[in-house]
């Protein structure tokens, strides 16, 4: 596949410059991913046929999630009266209402308890008082902060489920080379900002800070693209 024939979702472009250096990418459209999929399948059957030695795959952080069954239902986050509570005071941003959802709310108590909550509640109410912003997110760590789900606006088959982060994302970058010999980075991204949760070892020399680079302005989209895969090639 040929740089020129290379997509970008609307709003994003295909060629990218960082550190002086030229970049395309390609937002790969697959297949609405069921849970349970695999996600070997996956790559090799829409990243393998355009993947050329030296590239980058970008992987959403929802697929491999969906595809470990890393999956919350209603029935174990039934909101209660702190969830309901707590929820009414969280700040909606233009990335989705977050904790602002009770079922969301009453995950984070579930995984964190109660006390934790509350004590991060409180010290984001304070910090917001300041300005600082993210602080309930912070305290409460990357399974609280990276739950999906519960939200139909954009998916409705995601209105009733709440997707994880993955399992062992690290492990399973490095499987995703053994297998298929591609370079993957797990991100979690959305229109606010993104992390990296697991590189492959391919990437050793490539820090955190120049991969994120690369895609920092969530190429892949935040609503219903179908893109989770973005594939990143240098060029001259």
């Amino acid at each position: 596949m040929e740089v020129t024939d290379f997509y970008a979702n609307e709003g994003k472009k295909v060629v990218v410059s960082i550190g002086g250096r030229s970049y395309a990418r390609h937002a790969i459209t697959t297949h609405f991913v069921q849970i349970g999929e695999s996600y070997i399948n996956l790559i090799e059957k829409y990243v393998k046929p355009i993947y050329q030695p030296g590239d980058i795959l970008f992987s959403s952080e929802k697929i491999i999630a969906l595809c470990q069954g890393r999956i919350v239902t209603e029935e174990e986050v039934r909101p209660g009266i702190w969830a309901r509570v707590l929820s009414r005071f969280v700040r909606r941003t233009p990335a989705g209402p977050g904790m602002g959802l009770p079922t969301k709310m009453q995950f984070a108590i579930n995984y964190c308890g109660l006390g934790k909550v509350l004590l991060a509640a409180v010290c984001a109410g304070f910090d917001g008082f300041r300005g600082v912003r993210g602080t309930f997110y912070r305290m409460l760590g990357s399974e609280v902060r990276g739950l999906d789900g519960f939200y139909g606006k954009d998916i409705p088959a995601y209105e009733h489920i709440g997707i994880r982060i993955p399992s062992e994302p690290v492990r399973v970058c490095d499987e995703v080379s053994q297998k298929t010999g591609v370079a993957m980075v797990i991100v979690d991204a959305n229109d606010l900002g993104i992390e990296i949760l697991g590189k492959s070892g391919l990437l050793c020399d490539w820090t955190g800070s120049e991969l994120l680079n690369l895609v920092a302005d969530n190429p892949a989209g935040q609503s219903r693209q179908f893109t989770p895969f973005i594939l990143v090639r240098e060029i001259t």
